[in-house]
């Protein structure tokens, strides 16, 4: 699934590439995809209409339009953006092409269907998308220790699963929580309400440290992008412990070691990581 780095990835190879351009027609394969409002009235609405940049919220995606209305996608586990010529080969499960003028098209496919596009007017409450309902952005200097401690110093709940929680912190998922309890040196298994102030500190530092790292290297130029049919998110050769089970320890030479935890799976350095 993609995270906040792959998705801001996308923000910033895709987002200057739509601006401006107007949306002509809509082609929608599979109005399931569409969640708010009805597939037909989607298209009808956005019909005619310029956009104007792109946005990121934790794991969403926002297309601003120059009336203030506003498309919101999640990618989900499969979902993937592209932005092509009319005439380009069309990947397989293609569930919505946007095209646009200058003969370029915006494509969404997604193998496992699980994606969605949300549609909000002007001033319209977003009820649907859960966006409002996410915490802040792991780049906010709001993330402090006494930030974590207050929101989750108290949970039984192992700190792995925590950082998964998309209401105290937006964006994370498994590879990069993986990352970030190692770059910090704590046990993925530990109950949250275990850690030690020192521990929320060195927490607080490796989450920025490790997103902007990750951000930094999925950096991609919008050829090789779309060459790569926007699947390579070049993160593979960086990563610390995100499955590296067995293998040794980039610190400290020792096998790491996976477990499941809330049926994810987590791996770590027994050594670095002290249960």
């Amino acid at each position: 699934m993609p995270e906040l780095p792959e998705v801001e990835t996308i923000k910033r190879v895709i987002g200057p590439q739509i601006q401006g351009l107007i949306i002509e027609k809509i082609i929608v394969k599979r109005p399931e995809v569409i969640a708010n409002p009805a597939a037909e009235e989607f298209c009808r609405l956005l019909t005619g209409q310029t956009i104007s940049h792109m946005t990121r919220r934790g794991k969403f995606l926002i297309i601003q339009l120059n009336s203030n209305d506003r498309i919101i996608l999640h990618l989900r586990m499969t979902g993937c953006l592209l932005f092509t010529p009319a005439d380009y080969p069309e990947e397989k499960h293609t569930h919505i092409i946007f095209s646009l003028n200058k003969g370029k098209e915006l494509r969404f496919s997604d193998t496992r269907r699980f994606g969605r596009f949300w549609l909000l007017k002007e001033g319209e409450a977003d009820i649907y998308s859960g966006i409002e309902k996410l915490g802040i952005e792991p780049l906010d200097r709001e993330l402090t220790a006494g930030y974590l401690n207050a929101h989750l110093g108290k949970r039984k709940k192992t700190v792995k699963e925590c950082l998964l929680d998309q209401s105290i912190i937006a964006g994370i998922g498994n590879i990069y929580s993986d990352e970030i309890l190692f770059t910090a040196g704590i046990y993925p298994a530990c109950p949250a309400k275990n850690l030690k102030m020192k521990e929320w500190e060195r927490l607080a530092a490796a989450i920025p440290e490790c997103i902007s790292y990750f951000i930094e290297v999925n950096k991609i130029t919008p050829e090789d992008y779309l060459e790569t049919k926007g699947q390579d998110y070049r993160n593979t050769p960086f990563l610390q412990v995100y499955g590296r089970d067995g293998k040794p320890c980039p610190k400290c030479g020792e096998a790491l070691r996976r477990i499941v935890i809330g049926g994810r799976s987590s791996v770590y350095c027994p050594v670095c990581q002290k249960d």
